[in-house]
């Protein structure tokens, strides 16, 4: 009797098995779809479903193999700019990496840019902010948020409003000193308040190069050009200085001290631009060592040409040096390592996963090099992951 039993329950857990397994083989063609791949595209490029037009269009767009127009109709969605890219782009404006800030002038430059499909490598150094020409809306202000805030509050179409500005005319730096969105009044607020300035450093390299200082630790650099702040034996071991201190400090001060001219003002809340003149900031606390390296101007030099982080490939056209943020932007962005970055940021945004196997990481390289190669246009490089990810 408990042999039969077991049998019939063994008979029961294959048949409903079975039917499992036809219902999934059933399902397997659906997914796989036109329909099927376009209500999925429209989803992972505007965060909301499609009208009933418009997932027809992107269909017949798949199943004619133009799965790219299909792409470019999701993102003409103004939810592709009022929501899934300011989500991308609020955490690289603050220190707590968090989603949850207003609409500032630094999202919305980067809204405009990728828009507009402007050069991606200028993100670092570009003369340029984006307002909008909305009735009702508040002037820029190099002092407040209130223009934004009110974009926001009124759920205002950013792919219709925005339009492109200076800095220089809106925020009075001159052209020379402006470093794209690294001197947005958001930026300055966040990373050049207080401090040492290296924290404008850090997380750009953070935001840009998806890289974190630890990860940049490097001991066979020189250290000559390491702050007097920095004390050689901190709590009187000097091992510590040598082992962990110096990792970090001799390839990042020789590149933060791009920024010695800059300052955010909390009195004024304005970003402050002292040309000609190092900022107090950058030669506190010298007794900590006294022999230690005395900022005198904003000349800059990238270390990270040498050594371990040679794999950031920076571009051999460029100097390696130069003076200002403006120049450094420059550098930066023009590496591969910020391509590389970029996309791995899209595809994890749409793909709502890291790359995780040899297809994905084949498919990061491949956009990359479309990236790099056709003006560095980030509005392409959602398309191209959300297409790869449609079906994966």
């Amino acid at each position: 009797m408990k042999q039969v039993t077991h049998i019939s329950h063994a008979r029961r857990a294959a048949t409903i098995a079975g039917v499992l397994l036809l219902a999934l083989q059933g399902a397997t063609p659906a997914l796989a779809g036109p329909r099927e791949q376009a209500r999925r595209l429209h989803d992972r490029l505007a965060g909301v479903p499609p009208s009933d037009a418009v997932l027809t269009q992107m269909a017949s767009d798949i199943a004619g193999g133009q799965a790219d127009a299909a792409a470019q109709l999701a993102m003409s969605n103004k939810s592709f700019y009022n929501v899934v890219l300011k989500n991308f782009v609020a955490p690289w404006t603050n220190r707590d990496r968090t989603v949850f800030v207003p609409l500032n002038d630094y999202t919305a430059t980067v809204i405009g840019m990728v828009r507009d499909d402007v050069d991606f490598s200028t993100l670092l150094s570009a003369d340029l902010l984006y307002v909008a020409n909305t009735a009702g809306a508040p002037a820029y202000s190099p002092s407040n948020n209130d223009h934004y805030q009110y974009l926001e509050d009124n759920n205002v179409d950013l792919q219709a409003s925005l339009q492109p500005a200076t800095q220089s005319g809106l925020l009075g730096l001159p052209v020379a000193a402006t470093a794209g969105i690294m001197t947005t009044h958001a930026a300055a607020q966040a990373f050049f308040i207080n401090g040492t300035n290296r924290a404008m450093f850090r997380f750009t390299m953070i935001n840009h190069m998806c890289r974190d200082l630890e990860q940049l630790q490097d001991s066979s650099l020189p250290p000559d050009r390491i702050r007097q702040d920095v004390s050689r034996s901190p709590g009187g071991d000097s091992r510590v200085f040598l082992n962990n201190c110096i990792t970090c400090h001799d390839g990042m001060d020789p590149l933060a001290q791009a920024f010695a001219f800059y300052n955010f003002d909390a009195t004024t809340n304005q970003l402050q631009y002292t040309a000609g003149v190092v900022q107090p900031k950058y030669l506190i606390n010298s007794d900590n060592f006294k022999s230690g390296y005395v900022t005198t101007d904003d000349h800059w030099d990238n270390r990270y040409r040498q050594g371990a982080n040679q794999v950031l490939g920076f571009d051999p056209a460029l100097p390696g040096s130069g003076t200002g943020a403006k120049t450094m932007g420059q550098e930066l962005a023009h590496s591969d390592g910020f391509a590389q970055c970029q996309v791995e940021k899209v595809f994890k945004a749409v793909c709502l996963r890291e790359p995780g196997n040899t297809a994905d990481r084949a498919s990061v390289q491949n956009i990359k090099s479309k990236f790099k190669s056709t003006g560095y246009k980030m509005k392409q490089v959602f398309a191209d992951a959300a297409i790869y990810c449609m079906g994966n």
